[in-house]
């Protein structure tokens, strides 16, 4: 397994390659009460022909404490989307089939949480909002957003440091 780590609040887009038979895993560091989405789908390898049938997945979405919050069971797309309920690595696994002779897929992933995950196109559509002010609002999210991951470091910081302590006694 190949793990792959993101410890952000902005979005991850990425393409990879799966191998038939291997699985792949990314990971990212998510604050609690932090919105998530995420869309996947593997890229055909023959431009405008449609996959073949070796091209599906199992893709799962759990976070450390071992929820599952997606599962897509042998498909070729996918989207995801929830409110995470911990704080913590939360963790998104593809498996691809055995197949022989093996086959190798790319898959385009994009990963959103925080900020990132809110539509701001639509959010403009239905208030007739001005540019600047959808500007404006963006910029407040994220300093409410930095906010908010100083105070979860800071916590973080003072939990090590009590347990160096304690292992130090």
């Amino acid at each position: 397994m190949i793990g792959l780590v993101a410890e952000t609040e902005i979005g991850e887009s990425m393409r990879f390659e799966l191998e038939s038979g291997k699985t792949k895993c990314i990971a990212e560091d998510i604050k609690a009460n932090a919105m998530t989405v995420g869309k996947y789908s593997i890229v055909s390898p023959s431009e405008g022909q449609p996959l073949p049938d070796s091209h599906k997945l199992v893709v799962r979405v759990s976070s450390s404490k071992g929820n599952n919050y997606h599962l897509g069971d042998q498909v070729d797309s996918g989207t995801f989307g929830f409110l995470a309920t911990e704080s913590g690595d939360y963790t998104t696994c593809f498996w691809a089939n055995k197949h022989k002779p093996p086959v190798k897929m790319t898959i385009d992933f994009d990963w959103k949480s925080g900020v990132a995950a809110k539509d701001w196109s639509k959010i403009a559509k239905k208030g007739q909002i001005e540019t600047m002010e959808i500007e404006l609002k963006k910029l407040y999210d994220t300093v409410a957003a930095i906010h908010e991951e100083m105070f979860y470091l800071r916590e973080r910081y003072e939990t090590i440091m009590a347990v160096i302590i304690a292992v130090n006694s």
